[in-house]
């Protein structure tokens, strides 16, 4: 049974349906207010003692113990007799409150301020305002001279300031003026000294057509900074005060009272309905995921708490759609964050399970694709399957916007071992087909890149040119960023082929572009590996490369031998494992045999061989589009001599 805990007023405690739980004693809620404040960290017993007391007892530990006792009764009234408790627990020389942060109040106002900085105005506005009414008085009410309260107190009260400032910024920026005037008139009486309470209430005056209201406020601001601070008002408040006797046009809100007014209608419909809510933050979430950079990385932020709070809902078709309506074409097979990945498929996994029988089958099979796609880079049949199953569902559904998801999913499922570039091939094309059919722009270049990436493997580098270009012109109609750094790499490795001397400056041109792409998965150690293949296929010194990031246990070796260790280096491959299903794995492999010919490794060599030859007429690395190693046949070639060698 989940239990929350309240320190935003006087300390408290709720279990299952916000039903209370009885706390007993002050020392009781002290206790449980001290564990609170330790933010899951122990709290030694001789702490607790000289917390509670300023002059303990002689029984002040048979005490807290009693007090601990009592409380895990509360908190926990089924825990059968003689089993550990698992909230209030036992560790070491003292006690610990192992619970999570969306149990206690405090920590979820903290995170909800936190998301609210990131977010537009109107989901800030909704944040902040849900966030405020969780206080139900001071924090720490009942404990207001503790010392080992003030800190957390103190903390609390700025960020309860903030978030009431943050509240009357974003609803400003919305044409709300008049809604904020009165919580800002009592929060600037309540803080005196904060200025940009101050400057708020006069611009909302300002912005209200109370000109000289807004006037009158900034004149008591002033007056109430000297007087009681000794303080004349800062830049900010003067520039505002100048700018409200230029009638400043920068001091209207930017998108008008039209847009404001439809903001506003728009704020009322999802607040009056959590799972409206929560679908149109999923879309606004894939929109701006393909925007790259900023928008990626807030994507992501946010996309697991959207599928977190569809699971409290308790309606598994609703998450269903939650989780499945983030459809954003994904071209590289390792993600940018794992336990992020982790997390969603588990959810989509239990909502699988939990879907009625009769569900529609278009989020079921949305479902399997997330399964699919977010478990790239995996050597595991589980996914392989869901996006099979995922594709003949979408086939029977015959509905283009899954079956493209879909086959994404497939994509990402189709590196179970090298050699598979002309099943990638097959892929691509059929979602060019679907997608320029059916207007699906987004799906459509991915299936160009798809095939960019298997024509490079296949050695046609003048066809994945022509899927380039595609892209390229795709991207320019309808504004999609990030393919540009595909078809950018894909043009270095192209110069790199046909001018092996300029292989390094091209990639490390091409690497710009991975700057503020948001795209750790992609970039984290590319460059070095791309420098690692040129210098090794053409024999030259590894030199000082480094930052090899994933690579690092098929790269390293290479740097041991270039400082002449090679006992080391025959250490390293020792237990070298085999490369993740990957876009990278036949380059890795590539990398992994040359290194055991060097160091005379014929299991390593004989390993490297197997999982190479179904690739026996493919480009090492160039399935990546990004780089190449070289011919598979060749490295095949060494691998047999180098063995026949030590025979």
């Amino acid at each position: 049974m989940r239990v929350d805990f309240g320190v935003l007023g006087p300390v408290a405690a709720w279990s299952g349906a916000h039903d209370p739980v009885a706390l007993r004693g002050p020392r009781h809620r002290a206790v449980l207010a001290r564990l609170i404040v330790a933010r899951t960290r122990m709290v030694p017993l001789d702490v607790l003692i000289d917390d509670l007391w300023p002059v303990p007892p002689e029984n002040a530990a048979a005490s807290i113990r009693t007090f601990v006792a009592d409380l895990r009764r509360a908190l926990e009234p089924d825990r059968p007799p003689r089993t550990p408790a698992k909230l209030l627990v036992t560790e070491g020389p003292g006690y610990a409150l192992r619970t999570g942060r969306d149990t206690v109040d405090a920590w979820r106002f903290e995170d909800a301020v936190t998301a609210a900085v990131k977010s537009a105005p109107a989901i800030a506005a909704e944040q902040l305002d849900r966030a405020l009414t969780w206080w139900r008085g001071p924090a720490y009410a009942d404990f207001p001279d503790e010392p080992w309260t003030r800190p957390d107190r103190t903390r609390l009260n700025e960020l309860r300031s903030q978030a009431v400032e943050g509240l009357a910024e974003a609803r400003l920026e919305l044409g709300q003026a008049a809604a904020v005037l009165g919580d800002l008139d009592t929060h600037t009486a309540e803080h005196p000294w904060r200025e940009n309470a101050w400057r708020l209430l006069a611009l909302a005056l300002y912005r209200d057509g109370r000109q000289a209201e807004a006037l009158a406020v900034l004149r008591r601001a002033r007056a109430m900074l000297a007087d009681q601070l000794g303080l004349d008002p800062g830049p900010e408040l003067a520039r505002l005060e100048e700018g409200i006797l230029r009638h400043d046009s920068g001091l209207r809100p930017l998108a008008g009272h039209v847009w404001s007014a439809a903001t506003t209608a728009f704020d009322r419909a999802l607040a009056a309905d959590a799972r409206l809510r929560l679908e149109s933050t999923v879309g606004i979430l894939r929109g701006l995921a393909v925007t790259g950079g900023e928008g990626l990385q807030t994507a992501r932020e946010h996309r697991l708490a959207a599928v977190a709070a569809a699971e409290q809902l308790g309606d598994p078709e609703l998450t269903a759609r939650v989780i499945g309506a983030y459809d954003v074409p994904a071209v590289w097979s390792r993600v940018d964050d794992p336990d992020q990945a982790a997390r969603i498929v588990s959810a989509a996994r239990r909502t699988l399970v939990a879907l009625p029988a009769d569900a529609p089958v278009g989020p079921r099979a949305r479902l399997l694709a997330t399964i699919a796609v977010e478990s790239r880079g995996v050597r595991e049949p589980q996914p392989a399957e869901s996006a099979q199953e995922s594709v003949a569902l979408a086939r029977d559904l015959q509905d283009p916007g899954v079956l493209v998801f879909a086959l994404n999913g497939l994509f990402m499922q189709s590196f179970g071992r090298c050699g598979l570039a002309p099943v990638r091939d097959g892929i691509g094309a059929e979602l060019i087909e679907v997608s320029a059919r059916h207007g699906l722009p987004t799906y459509e270049v991915l299936g160009h890149l798809v095939r960019l990436q298997a024509r490079s493997a296949l050695g046609d580098l003048p066809g994945a040119a022509r899927y380039a270009d595609a892209a390229d012109a795709l991207a320019d109609r309808h504004d999609l960023p990030l393919v540009g750094v595909f078809t950018t790499w894909f043009r270095a490795l192209r110069q790199a082929a046909d001018d092996p001397d300029e292989a390094e400056h091209a990639y490390r041109s091409a690497a710009a572009t991975l700057t503020d792409a948001g795209m750790p998965g992609l970039s984290v150690g590319l460059l070095p590996l791309a420098l690692l293949c040129v210098r090794v296929t053409h024999g030259r010194p590894i030199g000082d490369l480094d930052g090899w990031g994933p690579y690092a246990p098929w790269a390293y070796p290479h740097v041991l031998l270039g400082q002449e260790e090679p006992d080391r280096a025959r250490a390293a491959l020792r237990g070298l494992p085999d490369p993740p299903a990957d876009h990278v794995q036949e380059a890795l492999w590539c990398l992994a045999g040359r290194a055991a010919i060097a160091v005379r490794d014929e299991e390593l060599m004989r390993r490297a061989y197997a999982a190479l030859l179904p690739a026996a007429g493919e480009i090492a690395g160039a399935g990546t589009g990004l780089f190449g190693f070289g011919p598979i046949g060749a490295e095949l070639n060494a691998l047999v001599a180098a063995v026949a060698a030590i025979g």
